[in-house]
């Protein structure tokens, strides 16, 4: 896909530079955020672990040409977006604060906008959606359903019960060891030991770990895509990113005092079966049983797709753009 279809701009936000990437349904001569385009509805998209705002270029294409103003930020950490030193610095109300002023900066102070998300990206919806649900207008969210604050399940010690030490996220929390192990595999070796996984199985990462078995690419992803996100890995590296994992507790803590409040933004929600997510002891349960309904009370509907992996958004793209347009299309 041509990077030369969007318009890339750089946004002073909470304290850091985010790279935005935008595709609008008419093009102005004076730049990504000029007037001209403000009247059209906006999507704000939300990416995960280990991607960049180039994981939605699909969506941004289908869902602009419909008539959406699509916008994409590399989050803090992440591609051409600051990635502050501190570790304390990637908490979930520290990302939440960068959209805010992004939506600020580029759509206008109070308004409102579409959020798409997915993995990483879907844990900082909801707690957008949570925490400021006056700048949403509806969600929809992908892989990872909404987790409400629970005084007995601290992210990393729960993850450590299920599947031990070996789990990336475990594996994940020491700051310097996993960056050193991705170092010595190579940049590309390890972004594909991530992109390329399509078991519904926990990832797992043990000490010593031989990363020389050949990968294959998916269908759905090209020599060009990898060689976009092995470029801007180069780049700055996987501290920024692996940072959020480290902030998973700090995170927990820091939003103790919504213990019981509820998502009441309107929702829909997709899965693919064959995700990683939907097979967390207790997952399908909750998503089924009505427990997530209760939490996220303006859910509107659960979409399961079959045969579908983590990266549903790049394995089926035009499914899951039809999927955002369809409920976008009924506000």
């Amino acid at each position: 896909m041509d990077l030369l279809t969007f318009d890339h701009s750089f946004v002073k936000v909470n304290g850091i530079t985010m790279h935005v990437a935008e595709k609008s349904p008419c093009v102005s001569g004076n730049g990504a955020f000029d007037g001209v385009i403000y009247r059209h509805p906006v999507i704000l998209f939300l990416h995960g672990f280990p991607e960049l705002w180039y994981t939605w270029r699909h969506q941004m294409v289908a869902l602009s040409s419909l008539g959406y103003r699509t916008i994409a930020p590399d989050l803090r950490g992440y591609g051409d977006t600051d990635a502050p030193e501190s570790v304390d610095a990637y908490t979930s109300l520290h990302v939440v604060g960068d959209l805010i002023g992004l939506i600020d900066a580029v759509v206008g102070a109070g308004e409102k906008v579409f959020v798409v998300g997915h993995d990483w990206g879907a844990i900082i919806a909801w707690h957008l959606s949570l925490l400021r649900p006056d700048r949403v207008r509806a969600l929809v969210n992908m892989s990872v359903v909404f987790d409400p604050w629970n005084p007995m399940r601290k992210p990393i010690s729960m993850f450590r019960s299920f599947y031990g030490d070996d789990y990336y996220i475990c594996r994940f929390q020491e700051c310097g060891e996993i960056e050193a192990e991705f170092a010595k595999a190579g940049t590309e070796r390890s972004l594909l030991e991530f992109l390329t996984y399509r078991s519904p199985g926990p990832i797992l990462l043990p000490k010593g770990k031989s990363y020389d078995d050949p990968i294959s690419l998916p269908s759905w992803l090209t020599d060009c895509d990898v060689k976009y996100y092995v470029s801007k890995y180069e780049k700055n590296g996987f501290t920024g990113p692996v940072n959020y994992y480290r902030n998973m507790d700090r995170t927990w803590e820091l939003m103790g005092s919504l213990s019981k409040a509820q998502v009441k933004v309107p929702v829909k929600f997709v899965i693919g079966d064959q995700d990683l997510t939907y097979h967390i002891p207790g997952t399908k349960k909750y998503i089924h049983d009505g427990r997530f309904k209760s939490h996220v009370p303006l859910l509107d509907e659960v979409v399961v797709i079959e045969g579908v992996g983590h990266f549903l958004h790049e394995e089926r793209p035009d499914e899951i753009s039809k999927h955002i347009h369809d409920y976008f299309g009924s506000f």
